[in-house]
């Protein structure tokens, strides 16, 4: 498990390497909640995922990411929210073998 910084802002882009993978990933508040973006070497994965607490965001192998991303909040249950970005909610990065063993 490796955590991604994120900043405490409404918008935000970043670069990560994750499992030798390039990913880019763009993280953003709307009225709803908070979404991610995932992109595998310039290549979209997903689009417009709605963020929950420990909910995973990927979930299926044939998106073709290696092992998977979660949100979880540090001080209770609640789903993220930008403004305790990187405090509050850590963004999780769950290797392919952590993911399994949980199954």
């Amino acid at each position: 498990m490796l955590t991604i910084p994120l900043a405490a802002v409404a918008s935000q882009s970043l670069s990560v390497t994750l499992a030798q993978q390039s990913c880019g990933l763009n993280v953003y508040q709307k009225s709803t909640g908070l979404y991610l973006d995932l992109f595998v070497a310039g290549n979209p994965v997903m689009s417009g995922v709605l963020c929950r607490d420990l909910v995973y965001l990927v979930r299926e192998a044939y998106l073709g990411f290696t092992g998977d991303l979660t949100f979880m909040d540090t001080e209770g249950g609640d789903d993220p929210q930008y403004s305790g970005l990187g405090a509050r909610w850590l963004l999780l990065y769950i290797t392919s073998s952590s993911s399994q063993a949980s199954s």
